[in-house]
């Protein structure tokens, strides 16, 4: 008794240059924007993220304190949240947004700041809302911070 050998399998046609070869990256899709939009400010103790959307809630741009390259204790700053809404608001400007509405939402030292950076960046702000979330005694609170 001798063990047959699995019969080898032929071997594929030499690649092409073509067929090697990555498919072409798909462009990105820019939607015309309305010219009106809401900027979602949430200023934790931590970090500012600026989120422009249109009316829709479909994200437009966004930036953060770390991304505009602020590290450490420097990222709650208010002045890392004023040059993260400016960053925001430039892009925003460049997509056709003009007009935002602003909901600022947590505790932050960002919150008047990222405004102020959203006003300097050349959009006009027609509404400020507050939709910071208050908590009516459902789960219990964190232990107090010492500092």
């Amino acid at each position: 008794m001798t063990k047959q050998q699995p019969e080898e399998k032929k071997a594929a046609a030499p690649a092409t240059p073509a067929a090697t070869k990555k498919p072409a990256k798909a462009k990105k899709k820019s939607a015309p924007y309305s010219p009106s939009g809401v900027a979602h400010v949430k200023a934790t103790f931590n970090n500012t993220i600026v989120t422009i959307s249109d009316p829709a809630g479909r994200v437009i741009t966004w930036s953060s304190a770390g991304k505009v390259n602020f590290s450490g204790s420097r990222k709650s700053s208010a002045f890392a949240a004023t040059v993260a809404a400016q960053d925001a608001g430039k892009a925003a400007m460049a997509a056709g947004v003009r007009e935002v509405e602003v909901d600022l939402k947590g505790p932050g030292a960002g919150r008047e700041s990222a405004v102020r950076g959203l006003q300097s960046s050349g959009l006009q702000i027609s509404v400020i809302r507050d939709t910071t979330p208050v908590p009516h005694n459902g789960c219990r609170a964190r232990k107090r911070r010492r500092v």
